[in-house]
């Protein structure tokens, strides 16, 4: 159920190596209508999925949990209609694996200009969710030129700025951060009414992060500053029960952008495409549609 959707308007706006690939992961990206392939950038062997097609692409970019395998539900219904969807998995999560010849860690959002270069992307739609947020903003002020519309989903936005720092500090639940990713991100709703996807869910994230490794930087740091060079039109999506990044908080940087609309999702958490991917999946189409 949608609670709220308002919208703010303000002044200012490498080879590819095709593979055939039969694992259940694959076989799920055929099913929502994407081709699993990888291709060789500075630093990474970067996996990723393609629907292909002439349709406006659609970027998306997954959460410091899970892989790309986490946006079916948004592959399927964004394709459907009639959108080209990329997906991939960050440097060192899922498939994609770093290339010791290159540089390390390198940045998601320099992986992604890779693989923008690689497909000769020219406009497209950028989602990024959760930490996928961080980064959505970061590639957003590196290369305006490439972005159509921008959406951001329950997301602190990595910001530097000391009042987001305060806020997380005021609501950070002591030994939180030990505690399973799936109490952290999925709602307690979608927990008890939904055990199946719940241990989809998990099973995804346990298959995520390859061992040691490195969380890679921003990059630039994220800034009110920063993220106020962004004229996109830009989506931010709340969800009300998200620990992590709860509205009030999401309020407090959403400001900032120069032009952006607001929606809250309810009962729904940090996890909110796949707890709630109709509900979300219509917000992002509603908006993408207008851009």
């Amino acid at each position: 159920m949608l609670l709220s959707y308002r919208r703010k308007r303000c002044v200012g706006i490498g080879a590819l190596l095709a593979l055939s690939l039969f694992s259940p992961a694959n076989a799920r990206a055929a099913e929502a209508g994407a081709k699993a392939m990888y291709t060789d950038l500075p630093g990474v062997k970067l996996y990723f999925t393609d629907t292909g097609g002439p349709g406006t692409p659609i970027v998306l970019l997954h959460s410091n949990t899970g892989n790309s395998d986490i946006w079916a539900p948004q592959i399927a219904a964004f394709s459907k209609a009639g959108y080209r969807v990329i997906a991939f998995d960050r440097r060192g999560w899922g498939r994609s694996t770093p290339d010791p010849s290159g540089q390390q860690p390198g940045s998601i959002a320099g992986d992604l200009d890779g693989l923008v270069d690689h497909l000769k992307l020219k406009k497209f739609h950028l989602l990024g969710v959760a930490g996928g947020g961080f980064s959505a903003l970061d590639y957003a002020a590196w290369h305006p030129e490439h972005i159509r519309s921008l959406i951001i989903g329950g997301s602190t936005g990595d910001l530097k700025d000391k009042e987001i720092a305060d806020f997380i500090a005021r609501i950070e639940i002591p030994e939180i951060r030990k505690q399973p990713a799936a109490y952290l991100e999925v709602a307690p709703s979608y927990r008890g009414a939904n055990p199946n996807g719940n241990a989809r869910w998990n099973e995804i994230n346990a298959h995520s992060r390859q061992l040691n490794a490195p969380s890679q930087p921003l990059h630039t740091p994220n800034t009110y500053e920063k993220i106020a060079t962004i004229t996109a039109p830009t989506l931010i999506i709340a969800a009300d029960a998200d620990l992590l990044a709860p509205p009030a908080l999401m309020r407090l940087w959403a400001p900032h952008m120069k032009n952006y609309e607001w929606a809250e999702m309810q009962d729904a958490g940090h996890a909110m495409a796949w707890e709630q991917p109709d509900v979300f999946n219509k917000l992002v189409l509603h908006f993408v549609a207008k851009h």
